[in-house]
């Protein structure tokens, strides 16, 4: 069970905060819900309610500093498999993003970061549904790993993108 308090990331809200853990009476039954707050949200005008049972429900714990250098680490390495469907690349890098496992994700960012250049540098446009990849895996992922480390998204930004240029 999670903690008042703790950081997680909530499916597509993204990073959360455990305000509370309270009773609630739904149609006659009491179960237990997590309170979230988007850290986003910093009036807090949205609140989550979130069943604490509900398996259904992706609720991870942030990584932790150790596990956030190999994720910056394993930039220096290949990506993810680039797959030439759109339609299937989407799917399955979205099957990836829903697993929960930062290293896979991490190389579906390093894949789509490195094919974003690539196609612009010869003048060409990157895929409007990649972009839409990119932009929200990237955005949790690089928060998170900015949380883990004590660092901005943008200094986070700066260390991938240096690394990357370092392997290529």
């Amino acid at each position: 069970m999670l903690n008042i308090g703790d950081l997680i990331i909530y499916t597509s809200h993204g990073i959360c905060r455990i305000d509370d853990i309270s009773s609630m009476k739904i149609n006659g039954v009491t179960k237990k819900y997590y309170v979230l707050h988007p850290i986003e949200n910093d009036q807090q005008q949205l609140t989550i309610n979130a069943p604490v049972d509900n398996d259904k429900i992706k609720m991870m714990k942030l990584i932790n500093k150790d596990e956030a250098e190999k994720i910056l680490e394993s930039f220096d390495k290949e990506g993810a498999e680039w797959i030439d469907n759109p339609n299937l690349r989407s799917q399955t890098y979205k099957k990836v993003v829903n697993s929960g496992d930062r290293f896979d994700i991490a190389k579906v960012v390093n894949t789509l970061i490195k094919k974003k250049h690539e196609l612009e540098s010869n003048g060409k446009k990157f895929y409007e549904q990649d972009h839409k990849h990119l932009t929200n895996i990237q955005d949790i992922l690089f928060k998170e790993l900015a949380l883990a480390l004590d660092l901005s998204t943008d200094e986070i930004h700066q260390k991938i993108n240096k690394r990357l240029l370092k392997a290529s």
